[in-house]
Parts: C-alpha cells; structure tokens; sequence
C-alpha cells in the first residue's frame, strides 16, 4: 500500500473530515488546525480567528486505491470555493477555503484542477480557495474528531 496525505481546509472540519471518510481508499482523516502561525493552538484560539489556522483535516489514503484527483474532485464539490472566509453560517478566516499541498505533484494538480473549475462555468462567482505548502498541521482536540459519527451514536 502506497500511502499518501493531503490536507484541505472548507469551512468547519466536522462536515469535511466526514465527507473524505466515505471515499473508499481513504484511510484515516484527522480534524485539525493548519495554515497559521500560532503553535499548539487550541479550538478556542483558532476560532478567535487570530491564529491564523484554518479548520483543516488531515487525509492519509491508499495512492493503490484513491488518486488524488478523487479527493480533489469531492473537495470541490463538497464546499463554495467562491466564498472568502465562509462556509455556510460559519464566517472567519478559520473557516476559509483552502488545499495545502505536501508535494509538487499535489500542487500542479490542485492548481490544474481549480483552473479546470474556474474554466467549467459552474460556479457563479471566481474561485478564492488558496493553493499553499502545507505546513505544521495540529490535531485538534479529541472531542472534534469523528465528531458526527459520535453525535450519531456511530
């Protein structure tokens, strides 16, 4: 098994760590904070929104099993990607849209396939989701983790 991470960050982290859970090749995803400068933040810190951090997730999964292009293509449409530092009522910085990226591969693809968006006439308004290196990603507190499975008594 070739095992891989991506991280991306749209809007709160308990929809989208749940969305990437259910593509088949996916094999762990983990809520956290990523993007800022803070070190160790907590939830209360990044949602001050002055960390800097986004609510990101991070995804490992199976190269063998999933491309990375599936897990772009749910990351577009599992969110607004024309929305600056909102996702439905959820509003801040932390809650921007954004793909950090680990390799050169994962970049030119992610900005490949943001181009590709822009060009399709789907969406109403431009494309405001940043393409970045990710950096340190923290995991966020326990009680965040699988959070809807949890609240569904799954």
């Amino acid at each position: 098994m070739a095992t891989a991470r991506a991280t991306f960050a749209a809007g709160c982290f308990w929809h989208v760590e749940e969305m990437f859970r259910q593509i088949p090749g996916v094999t762990d995803v983990r809520s956290g904070y990523s993007g800022g400068d803070s070190k160790d933040p907590t939830y209360e810190d990044v949602c001050t929104g002055a960390t800097g951090h986004a609510e990101s997730v991070m995804v490992t999964y199976d190269e063998d099993a999933v491309g990375y292009g599936r897990l772009l293509e749910a990351f577009w449409s599992g969110h607004d990607p024309t929305t600056p530092n909102r996702q439905g009522p959820d509003v801040g910085t932390q809650y921007r849209s954004a793909i950090f990226f680990h390799t050169p591969e994962q970049e030119a693809a992610a900005r490949r396939s943001a181009d590709e968006l822009a060009r399709s006439g789907r969406l109403r308004a431009p494309i405001v989701t940043q393409i970045l290196p990710a950096s340190e990603f923290y995991e966020a507190e326990e009680y965040h983790q699988q959070y809807i499975r949890k609240a569904r008594g799954r």
